[in-house]
C-alpha cells in the first residue's frame, strides 16, 4: 500500500462508492413509463478485485494491487469439532411456548430430507438433545401415575374385601383426571413433568373422599339400614367433612398457582392441576359416590349399630365379650381388634394429657433442630446423561493454545467406556480463551451415574497444566454454567472491589469445598497502550482519527460495504492478515498519510505493554464483581451461601455490599419465597376451616397435626440422607392440606356426637376410633400413592424423590401421632367453642328425638 501511495481510507472510500446499488428515478414518456434501475453492486471476488482504487501518475492502482480478495469466514476466532472431526455447530431454541419434544421430534424428522443435501464426505449429527431426557422423564411419570392407580386400588380393596365396593371409589380417578385434563387444556397448560408429577400425588388425593363417604354409607347399611337409607344419612353426616377437607386442600394449593420467579412458573401448572383434581374428586363424592353405593353396595354385617352399642365407661367391656359376627373376614377381625386397642390408647392419652402435650411440644420444638441439620439446596442434581465441560485458558491466549490443550481433554474422554459422542466449541460462547463441551454418556444402564463419573474425571481434568478444566452435570432447572455458587461483590469503584475480591477469595478458599473459583474481575488481560505523540503528529500532518481508523481497520477488521450472494447478503471486510498482525512490532510498520507524504506510525506513536481488565461488569446498575465457583460432592448450595456470607461479614470493608446472581439467586429466592407460601397456606386453611366450623377454636385443633407432620418430613428426609430443595419443600407445603383431613374427619364427626348430648371425652373418644378406619384408608392410599415417587426410579428420580419422601414420612407420622394427640387437644379447647351444632344447625344441650 504505501508503495502504490494508497491508505485504508482510499480503499474505504472506493469499496463504499463503488460498490452501490442505487434507485434512480424514472423515465415519463406520453404513453409509457420506466424506472430506472442503476446496477452498481458488486458479486465476485473478481469484481472486487478489479475496483479502481486510485491513480499513480498514468498507472491505474486496482484493488488486487494491494490486498487479496477471497471468500472467506468473518469470524475466524471460534472452533467447533465433532467427536474431534471439524464440524459446524447449529443450535435450535424453540420459541417461548413451543414443546421441546415436539420441536425434537419434528427436526429428527427432517434430518433424512436434510442429509441428502449434504455433500459426499459430510455427515449431519445430533450433538446434543435436550428432549431425550425429557422424554425418558415423562415416561417415567407416566409408569409411576399406572402404578399408583394400581396400588390404590390394592389398598381398597384390601380394606373393604369387596371388588364391587372397589369400584365405587375407583370412578372418581378416571373422571378427576379427565376432568383435570381438560381444565388445564382450556387453560393453555402443556403436558409436562410437573403436570404428570401434580395427578400421580393427586392419585391418593382423588379416592380419599369417596373412600370416606364410601366407609361411611358402609356403616349405616351395617346397622341394618337399606342401601338407599344409608346412602342419604351416611352422606348427610360425612358430607361437611369432605366439604371441609376438599376446601381445606384447595385452600393449600391455590397459592401455590401464585409463586413469582423461574420456580414459580414451573409450580403454577402443578398447583392448579392438584387444585381441580381435588375439586372434581369433592364434586363426585358427594353426588356420583352415593348414588353408586345406594345401588351396588352390598351389607357384610361388620360393624354394630352405633346407637345400640354399648357407650360410657363399659362400652370396652361389652364389645370384648360380645361374640365376632361369624360374616367377618380375617382383615376386618383383625382390624377389629385394632380399633379396640386404638380407644385404649386414646383413653390412656386423654387421661394423661400434660405428658402427651409435653411429648408433642418436644417434637414441635424438635423441629428447628432437624432444620438446621438438614443440607439445603435449590434441586438435586439430576442424571441427565450428559456432562458439561468447561476449559478456560489463561488471559491474553491466543485460539491455537486454547485448542491445543482442548484437544488433551478430548483425548480424557475419548477413553472413557461410557462416553457416547462429544461436542466441542472454543470461543463460541465467549472469548478465544473459553473452551465448552457437551459429552453424551451412554443410556443409564450401561454406565455409572453421571455425578460420580464428573467426580472420577475431575483430577484427570486437574491435572492438565496451562488451563483450568472441570466437568459437572448439567443444572437441574436449566440454569447457565456459572457454577452453582454466583456470589457478587458490589462497590463504588473497582479498585475497592479488586482488594475486597481478593480478600473474599482468600478465606474463600480456605473452606476447601469450593472447586473451580473464579471471577469475572480480570485484571490481568494483556494489552497494547499506544501513546500518540500529538505534536509530532501535527507537524506532519497525521490526524488522531487517521492513526485511530487505520489500526482499527487493519488490526481489528472493520465492515466497509456488503455483497449478495444467491439469496444472502455478506459483509465486505478490511484486516491486515494474520501473519503479518502475530506481533506488537506490526504497528510500528503501518503507514498513514501525512501533508508531507507518508508517515509510519513508528514516527507518531509509542506503543507499550500494559494489562486492563477483560470487563467490566454491572449488577443492577451498580459495578459488581462475581466470584462464581462449584461445590464439592456432599456439599450443598445452602451451607456454600451461608460460609459466604460469614466470610463477607468478617473481611469485607465498609461500602462493598453483597448479593447473589444465577442459581445462588434462585434458591435464596425460591427458599423464601416457599417459606412465605407456607404460612400463607397456613392461614388460608385456618380461615377456611373458621369459616366452615363457625369457630376460630376447632381450626387451631386441627392444624395441630401441621407441625407434627412437618416433624416426619424432617425425619424422614435426615433419616434418607435428602436435602431440603423446592421439591421437598413443596411436599411440606402439600402436608398442611393432607393432614388436617384426617383431624377434620374427627374433630367433625365428635361435633356431631357432642351435639347429639354425648360428653366431651366420650364423643371425642368414640368419633376418634369410629373414623379410624377412613382416616387410615385414605393415609395409606395417599401413600401408596405417592409410593412410585418416593421409590426414585427412572430418569429425573432424583427430583421426584424427595417430594414424595417428605409426603410418605409425614403423612404417616402425623397420622400416628394425629389420631392421639388430636383428641386430647380437643378435650382442651372444645370448653371455649360454645355448644356444638347438630348436622342440621340446631344447638343441643341433650340427646335428640332419634337417639
Amino acid at each position: 500500500m504505501a508503495s502504490n501511495g494508497i491508505t485504508v481510507s482510499d480503499i474505504e472510500r472506493a469499496l463504499r462508492t463503488q460498490n452501490a446499488e442505487i434507485p434512480s428515478g424514472r423515465i415519463e414518456g406520453i404513453g409509457r413509463e420506466f424506472s430506472v434501475h442503476t446496477r452498481g453492486d458488486i458479486a465476485t471476488p473478481d469484481e472486487f478485485s478489479a475496483i479502481l482504487v486510485a491513480n499513480q501518475g498514468n498507472r491505474p492502482v486496482h484493488l488486487r494491487d494491494v490486498a487479496d480478495v477471497q471468500i472467506g469466514a468473518e469470524d475466524d476466532r471460534n472452533i467447533a469439532r465433532y467427536n474431534r472431526l471439524p464440524a459446524v455447530g447449529l443450535g435450535i431454541v424453540k420459541q417461548q411456548k413451543a414443546s421441546t419434544v415436539d420441536v425434537a421430534h419434528e427436526v429428527r424428522k427432517a434430518l433424512p430430507e436434510l442429509r441428502e443435501l449434504l455433500p459426499n464426505g459430510m455427515r449431519l449429527e445430533v450433538a446434543y438433545d435436550s428432549s431425550t431426557f425429557i422424554d425418558a422423564s415423562i415416561h417415567e411419570v407416566v409408569m409411576s401415575l399406572l402404578i399408583a392407580v394400581l396400588l390404590v386400588f390394592v389398598v381398597i380393596f384390601v380394606f373393604l374385601g369387596s371388588l364391587r365396593a372397589t369400584l365405587i371409589p375407583a370412578v372418581a380417578i378416571p373422571v378427576s383426571i379427565i376432568g383435570t385434563f381438560t381444565v388445564t387444556y382450556a387453560l393453555g397448560f402443556s403436558l409436562n413433568i410437573l403436570t404428570l408429577l401434580a395427578l400421580v400425588l393427586a392419585i391418593g388425593l382423588v379416592v380419599d373422599d369417596a373412600i370416606v363417604m364410601l366407609e361411611n354409607v358402609h356403616r349405616h347399611m351395617e346397622m341394618g339400614k337399606s342401601r338407599m337409607r344409608a346412602a342419604l344419612e351416611g352422606a348427610n353426616e360425612i358430607g361437611f367433612a369432605i366439604l371441609a377437607t376438599t376446601f381445606a386442600l384447595v385452600a393449600v394449593f391455590v397459592p401455590v398457582a401464585f409463586l413469582t420467579g423461574r420456580v414459580g412458573r414451573l409450580f403454577n401448572e402443578f398447583g392448579i392441576a392438584v387444585a381441580v383434581s381435588v375439586l372434581i374428586s369433592g364434586f363426585v363424592a358427594l353426588t356420583l359416590t352415593p348414588m353408586l353405593c345406594s345401588r351396588i353396595l352390598r351389607r357384610n354385617g361388620g360393624h354394630a349399630p352405633e346407637d345400640q352399642a354399648p357407650a360410657g365407661a363399659h362400652a370396652e367391656a361389652a364389645r370384648a365379650e360380645a361374640p365376632a359376627p361369624a360374616k367377618l373376614s380375617a382383615f376386618d377381625r383383625m382390624f377389629a381388634r385394632v380399633t379396640a386397642r386404638y380407644e385404649r390408647s386414646v383413653g390412656f392419652a386423654v387421661s394423661h394429657r400434660r405428658m402427651t402435650l409435653i411429648a408433642t411440644l418436644g417434637v414441635v420444638l424438635s423441629i428447628a433442630g432437624l432444620f438446621t441439620l438438614l443440607p439445603k439446596e435449590l434441586v438435586p442434581t439430576e442424571d441427565q446423561g450428559w456432562i458439561f465441560t468447561v476449559v478456560r485458558a489463561p488471559e491474553g491466549a491466543t485460539l491455537d493454545y486454547t485448542d491445543r490443550y482442548t484437544r488433551m481433554v478430548e483425548a480424557i474422554y475419548d477413553g472413557l467406556p461410557a462416553k457416547d459422542r462429544m461436542f466441542t466449541a472454543i470461543g463460541l460462547f465467549g472469548p478465544v480463551t473459553d473452551g465448552f463441551m457437551f459429552v453424551g454418556l451412554k443410556p443409564h444402564r450401561q454406565r455409572p451415574p453421571s455425578q460420580a463419573i464428573a467426580q472420577m474425571i475431575f483430577p484427570r481434568l486437574m491435572a492438565i497444566p496451562g488451563v483450568l478444566a472441570f466437568a459437572f452435570p448439567p443444572p437441574g432447572l436449566g440454569g447457565g454454567f456459572g457454577g452453582a455458587v454466583q456470589f457478587v461483590l458490589q462497590a463504588d469503584t473497582y479498585d475497592q472491589l479488586a482488594r475486597a475480591l481478593q480478600l473474599t477469595m482468600q478465606e474463600a478458599q480456605k473452606l476447601g469445598y469450593l472447586v473451580n473459583m473464579d471471577t469475572d474481575l480480570k485484571l490481568n488481560k494483556p494489552q497494547l497502550e499506544i501513546d500518540i505523540d500529538r505534536e509530532r503528529a501535527a507537524q506532519l500532518g497525521v490526524s488522531v482519527a487517521d492513526v485511530g481508523s487505520t489500526l482499527q481497520a487493519l488490526l481489528g477488521g472493520e465492515r466497509v460495504t456488503r455483497f449478495k450472494r444467491g439469496n444472502h447478503q455478506y459483509e465486505v471486510m478490511l484486516q491486515v492478515p494474520r501473519a503479518d498482525r502475530s506481533d506488537p512490532s506490526a504497528i510500528d510498520g503501518l503507514y498513514v498519510r501525512g501533508t508531507s507524504g507518508w508517515v509510519q506510525l513508528a514516527s507518531v506513536t509509542r506503543v507499550r505493554e500494559d494489562v486492563a481488565p477483560r470487563e467490566l461488569n454491572h449488577f443492577n446498575r451498580v459495578r459488581s464483581a462475581t466470584l462464581s465457583a462449584s461445590l464439592a460432592p456432599g456439599v450443598t448450595i445452602g451451607k456454600a451461601l451461608s460460609d459466604l456470607n460469614a466470610v463477607a461479614r468478617r473481611v469485607l470493608p465498609p461500602g462493598v455490599r453483597t448479593d447473589l446472581a444465577g442459581e445462588s439467586r434462585e434458591f435464596a429466592e425460591s427458599s423464601g419465597g416457599l417459606n412465605f407460601l407456607f404460612l400463607i397456606a397456613l392461614v388460608f386453611i385456618y380461615l377456611v376451616l373458621a369459616a366452615q366450623f363457625e369457630s376460630f377454636v376447632h381450626p387451631l385443633t386441627i392444624l395441630l397435626s401441621v407441625p407434627l407432620a412437618v416433624f416426619g418430613a424432617l425425619l424422614t428426609l435426615f433419616v434418607f440422607r435428602m436435602s431440603i430443595n423446592i421439591y421437598s419443600q413443596i411436599g411440606l407445603i402439600m402436608l398442611i392440606g393432607l393432614v388436617t383431613k384426617n383431624a377434620i374427619l374427627i374433630v367433625e364427626y365428635a361435633n356431631q356426637r357432642r351435639a347429639r348430648g354425648i360428653e366431651t371425652i366420650e364423643a371425642v373418644v368414640g368419633a376418634a376410633s369410629i373414623r379410624l378406619r377412613p382416616i387410615l384408608m385414605t393415609t395409606f392410599a395417599t401413600v401408596f400413592g405417592v409410593m412410585p415417587i418416593a421409590l426414585g426410579l427412572g430418569a429425573g428420580a432424583e427430583s421426584r424423590k424427595p417430594l414424595g419422601m417428605a409426603v410418605i414420612g409425614g403423612l404417616l407420622f402425623s397420622t400416628l401421632l394425629t389420631l392421639i394427640v388430636v383428641p386430647v387437644v380437643y378435650t382442651l379447647l372444645a370448653r371455649f367453642a360454645g355448644a356444638p351444632k347438630s348436622p342440621r344447625g340446631r344447638v343441643s344441650n341433650g340427646p335428640s328425638a332419634a337417639d
